[in-house]
């Protein structure tokens, strides 16, 4: 029988060093004693565990949901070269010697454009493939909302992996496409609207982003990420010295206030903070802390512009450094890190404040 012994890792194609660093940083700490794999803008990384050692425990235990550089994880099978003139039977021997069966099968690809040459090969494999699997009882009906994932980085070479649900993104290559509103002010607005798909259960949203809500939007012009805000019925409070867009100031949802949003504080306790400052992320983080420690919003989503090089560092460093902030003063939070879709040299950290209401105590981010 063939052992999964791998994770299999998408991400943005640049960010592979990163997401190996947290790999290995994540993994020692869980008493992995996996090796990476990473090629530069091949948008994966894999993280191999020692021959016969299977990966689904170090699955469980590093969710898709901690990590911050991984668009999807992945229990992969070792790499397959294939054959041009018969690509289906080494796929088909590998998945039945693995003694795994799936519900459903998923043909994917980096996020390149040299992947994308491949959508038309994938077409024309897609039901030969399956229907060699289920002829072998590999794809059936009910195998426990088991995934398989055809990832194919080059016309002959392919990993297979697996994916579990309540671990794993349902999105294609992890990627969640947004349409982009015409009417928000600049497509940064998108990168709120994901965050909220991210961070937040959509069955949730009714009372966690409500109308009648107060916010604020730190660093706002000309608007994209209050007209999110105001989109679901929020009074916002928009801090920026730049100019706001003249649409959504006229629906009287919006105060623009031209102060420095380093220093601004609210009038009352408001339910969101959202920042998108263009800033160190130390000073960024000092300003989440001090609203934070001080209580002024219920919940935070802020983006923290990334260095050219040991990015997964400064991420590290900074949210261990806001979390001792924070239990240094007995505040309870609970803190999650991404880099999403419609991020670029950024990553979007989303923060909610524990108290009566939402559950008390105290819960760690697994990225320490």
């Amino acid at each position: 029988m063939s052992v999964p012994n791998e994770l299999l890792c998408y991400c943005r194609p640049g960010f592979e060093p990163d997401l190996a660093a947290e790999l290995l940083h994540r993994g020692s700490r869980l008493g992995g004693k996996g090796k990476v794999h990473a090629e530069q803008h091949s948008g994966f990384v894999r993280y191999v565990l020692p021959q016969g050692q299977a990966a689904n425990e170090l699955h469980r235990s590093m969710p898709l949901g901690s990590l911050v550089f991984a668009r999807q994880s992945l229990v992969a099978l070792p790499p397959l070269a294939l054959d041009r003139n018969d690509r289906l039977s080494s796929m088909v021997a590998q998945v039945v010697e693995s003694g795994w069966s799936f519900e459903e099968l998923w043909q994917e690809t980096p996020d390149t454009n040299d992947a994308k040459a491949l959508s038309g090969l994938m077409k024309a494999l897609k039901r030969p493939l399956e229907s060699s699997l289920k002829k072998r009882g590999a794809l059936r009906r009910k195998a426990g909302g088991r995934r398989l994932h055809v990832w194919w980085s080059a016309g002959d070479c392919v990993q297979l992996g697996i994916s579990f649900p309540g671990n794993r993104s349902d999105e294609l290559g992890g990627i969640r496409r947004l349409r982009f509103p015409h009417a928000a002010p600049s497509r940064s607005t998108l990168k709120l609207e994901e965050a909220w798909h991210e961070f937040i259960p959509a069955e949730q949203w009714p009372v966690r982003l409500t109308e009648g809500m107060q916010a604020a939007d730190l660093g706002a012009a000309p608007g994209g990420w209050t007209w999110q805000l105001v989109n679901r019925g929020m009074q916002v409070y928009a801090i920026d010295n730049g100019p706001m867009n003249p649409a959504l100031m006229a629906s009287g949802m919006v105060e623009h206030l031209r102060e420095d949003g380093f220093v601004w504080a609210p009038p009352t306790r408001l339910d969101w903070l959202v920042c998108d400052i263009v800033d160190q992320p130390s000073r960024v983080i000092n300003m989440m802390a001090r609203w934070l420690l001080k209580r002024w919003c219920r919940e935070a989503i802020f983006n923290l512009k990334l260095p050219m090089k040991q990015r997964w560092r400064a991420v590290h460093e900074g949210l261990s450094k806001l979390e001792l902030m924070l239990s240094d003063a007995g505040v309870g939070a609970d803190i999650r890190c991404r880099h999403l879709y419609h991020d670029r040299e950024e990553v979007t950290v989303h923060v909610r404040l524990l108290d009566e209401r939402n559950g008390g105590g105290r819960r760690r981010d697994s990225n320490q």
